[in-house]
């Protein structure tokens, strides 16, 4: 049974910095594809990064570029973003996602749709 388990999100000022974990497992051996989403209110989800377990290839969806940075910890199986400069833009509901799915185009880890695994979500509040 696949589980995913975020923490990390917390209220924090401008220019702050904060690191999300999303602890996986329930995965068999042969691997796969965490992504970060968040979702502010009145808003779609949308995608930050992603990261494969089998190889640690990382992607970008838009909203990480420059200050989120998507990174894996293959022994514990912990997915990590750690968000820095923060601000007030960010604040949303933030998710990770898994799927066992291999995509020829990558980009496909950008959509929430091609995701089959949701942990419940930990909210980032940026406010001064």
């Amino acid at each position: 049974q696949v589980q995913l388990v975020e923490s990390g999100g917390d209220l924090v000022q401008p220019g702050g910095s904060l690191r999300l974990s999303c602890v996986v497992s329930g995965f068999s051996w042969e691997g796969y594809v965490v992504g970060w989403f968040r979702q502010a209110p009145g808003k779609e989800r949308e995608g930050i990064a992603s990261i494969s377990s089998r190889d640690g290839s990382t992607w970008n969806w838009g909203s990480a570029q420059g200050r989120f940075a998507i990174s894996i910890d293959s022994v514990k199986d912990i997915v990590y973003l750690q968000m820095n400069n923060l601000k007030l833009e960010d604040t949303a509901l933030y998710y990770c996602a898994a799927t066992d799915k291999v995509f020829l185009d990558e980009s496909n880890y950008s959509y929430a749709r091609e995701y089959e695994y949701w942990g419940q979500g930990t909210q980032v509040t940026v406010s001064s």
